[in-house]
């Protein structure tokens, strides 16, 4: 592959304005600040700035990790032999000897008179759970999921909205080692076994139904289905969530009542001690073009990363309010309940973030007095287009606001500082259910630049890279990491001899994890993600990131929202179409579509420029929220719907009926 990368036309590192400092005050108030003092005190390791700090990190990898253990005082029941075995990804075995358990450093911040959840849905008045609510529902389950034969290293499959109870079944499940995995009721029920079928879950925890955007979705059936072809299965706990009357009978299976099981007043939760490595959670791929990889991560390896994230680039403190918007299907919710490593309360949100209007979540943000908000750049972009204007509410407690899911454009950030409140932290970050975490995000030492993420984070050897293997600067390249991380996959499941995991990271450069992200390394060490290298337009040898295209556009008032995709042709010619929702009362005219060309083009290059541009009703997205361009392209290449997706893992499978109507209605013109 010899294909040039495509540099910006304008270097946006150059020009980009500086939307947010931080004061001295919140510098030396921050947690990496007092790690940084730390260091000095016990390593007498002394650093300038957050450039050398990051250096020595990833040059010194074994110590540097081992330092994160001793700084949070990580509780070991047996202590570690040697930090790695080696940095030879992906066989690098961290902390070998260790014995620990998450959920033991969870409720390390208990508090009696506490809350460790709010929560809030559509149907639901914002409420709290105290940490010994929490505590003494952790042990009621812990101690019948043991009366019930659950061992460490049973797998514990739930299909369950974003309620405390989901909270409460994490925990107790990671307390006892057995192996945790979830799916939102919002996936459809091939989805969901083309996932749990994989792990042969011995428990189903599920509910009944869920409702959103004001409207009752009954699941009852679904479950029976799921039960039916999940042949391991030997107990249902069933949850009457949307309706408090609803029953669940399942041939050849035991099904209880969540309220039977928490009921049993227990006082203790025990705490497994597991090795290291021991598995905590499988997460999965996103499966839009087949079987979702299950990604198995360690206890040990998440609890490090999580403790470096939330701490030092997310600036948790003890008693803050944390909320991120996520479902139980998403990576976003385990990185949720990491928060409360640091002590804070988490507010959990189940219903849609449009409903009964968009102003639901931030009105939320007042009422909880949040003071770290995380969503998704969608979301954020979907406010800006609604003209949502947050800034009118009472938001003096809001600290930072987290992004992710998407690279949120320059448009995105001005959002943010202009509506929303104008010395907010934005801390845009990417990573994936790769890691659980993010590689780059916030930093609260750093300024924010409009359209770029603050740094590469700790212990992470980011660079980005051309098809030759030369790191680049201020250029876009393959994002890679180039020395391992504690949270890195352990393996996937049902992955014996490695090749899937060998084949996601490590078959396109030798010893080194190719994520598949576009990203540009400025020259301040700041970053710009220009989407999905494995969605990439290659077009006459030039490759475009797809997030060029989509904030260009995100400038536009009329358009809603837009997909692009680009079709090498046989001949060598392509064909790339651009396709646009347009915002109600507006129409695409002549003079919008010179408009649009004109934009690409001045912005980036004439290449940038699609050949048609399409009005489409709507934009398929995975139920995650990723724009689903790879799916489009299939289609308008031949594919059948079925071939081009998996419809249980999307938003809206309908929408692409409308694509296959655009595509055939070509072949007719021809």
């Amino acid at each position: 592959m010899n294909a040039k990368i495509q540099n910006y036309k304008m270097n946006q590192s150059d020009i980009a304005k500086k939307l947010w400092q931080p004061t001295l005050e919140i510098i030396n108030d921050a947690n990496i600040s007092d790690y940084q003092s730390w260091l000095g005190e016990h390593y007498h390791l002394f650093f300038d700035d957050y450039k050398s700090l990051h250096q020595w990190s990833v040059e010194n990898i074994e110590l540097f990790w081992e330092t994160i253990y001793k700084y949070f005082g990580v509780i070991g029941h047996a202590p570690y032999q040697s930090v790695t075995n080696n940095l030879i990804m992906p066989k690098t075995n961290w902390f070998e000897g260790a014995t620990l358990n998450y959920a033991e450093h969870i409720f390390r911040a208990y508090k009696e008179h506490q809350n460790a959840i709010l929560f809030q849905s559509e149907r639901q008045q914002l409420t709290s759970i105290s940490w010994k609510t929490l505590y003494s529902e952790v042990a009621s389950l812990q101690f019948f999921l043991k009366s019930a034969g659950v061992k460490k290293g049973d797998r514990i499959a739930a299909y369950i909205p974003n309620i405390p109870e989901a909270s409460v079944a994490l925990f107790a499940s990671m307390s006892i080692g057995a192996i945790w995995s979830s799916c939102s009721p919002d996936f459809g029920s091939d989805s969901v076994v083309d996932r749990f079928a994989q792990i042969e879950p011995k428990i189903l925890i599920a509910v009944d139904g869920y409702s959103y955007g004001g409207k009752p979705f009954d699941k009852v059936s679904v479950v029976k289905e799921i039960c039916e072809k999940l042949p391991t299965v030997e107990l249902v706990i069933f949850i009457p969530y949307l309706n408090e009357d609803a029953q669940l009978e399942i041939e050849n299976k035991d099904v209880v009542l969540w309220q039977d099981v928490i009921s049993e007043e227990n006082n203790q939760i025990i705490f497994e001690p597991l090795p290291f490595s021991h598995p905590i959670w499988i997460l999965y791929s996103s499966g839009t073009t087949g079987k979702p990889k299950a990604i198995t991560h360690s206890h040990g390896g998440v609890l490090l990363e999580h403790y470096k994230y939330l701490a030092f680039h997310n600036d948790v403190k003890p008693d803050e309010i944390f909320f991120w918007f996520t479902t139980t299907g998403w990576m976003m919710w385990n990185f949720l309940h990491a928060s409360m490593l640091m002590g804070s309360t988490i507010v959990l949100y189940e219903g849609s973030p449009g409903y009964p209007n968009m102003n639901v979540l931030w009105e939320l943000a007042e009422n909880a007095k949040i003071n770290h908000f995380g969503t998704s750049a969608p979301y954020l972009m979907a406010c800006k287009k609604a003209n949502v204007q947050p800034n009118k509410l009472d938001l003096s407690n809001l600290r930072s606001i987290g992004s992710t899911g998407s690279p949120l454009t320059t448009e995105g950030f001005d959002y943010v500082y202009e509506q929303i409140k104008s010395d907010v932290w934005l801390s845009s970050m990417s990573g994936g259910s790769d890691v659980c975490t993010a590689f780059v995000g916030g930093n609260p030492l750093l300024p924010v630049y409009e359209g770029e993420i603050q740094c590469v984070t700790l212990g992470c050897s980011l660079e980005a890279w051309n098809d030759n293997n030369q790191k680049l600067l201020d250029e876009v390249g393959e994002m890679v990491i180039t020395k391992p991380m504690p949270s890195m996959p352990i393996y996937f499941w049902n992955d014996p001899d490695g090749t899937k995991y060998f084949n996601s990271y490590f078959d396109y450069f030798e010893g080194v994890w190719r994520h598949g992200d576009w990203v540009k390394i400025t020259n301040r060490d700041s970053l710009i993600i220009s989407g999905r290298s494995d969605a990439t337009l290659n077009r006459q040898g030039v490759r475009i990131g797809t997030a060029e295209i989509y904030s260009a556009l995100d400038k536009l008032e009329q358009i809603k929202d837009s997909l692009i995709v680009n079709i090498e042709k046989s001949d060598g010619s392509d064909f790339m179409p651009l396709f646009v929702m347009m915002q109600p009362t507006f129409s695409l005219t002549d003079d919008l579509k010179q408009t649009i060309n004109k934009i690409l083009k001045s912005t980036y290059s004439p290449r940038h420029v699609p050949d048609e541009i399409i009005v489409v009703n709507d934009i398929p997205f995975t139920i995650s929220g990723k724009k689903m361009e790879t799916a489009v392209k299939k289609i308008l290449m031949g594919s059948t719907i079925e071939k081009a997706a998996t419809l249980g893992s999307m938003r809206n499978p309908e929408s692409l009926e409308e694509y296959v109507k655009i595509k055939n209605k070509r072949d007719s013109n021809k």
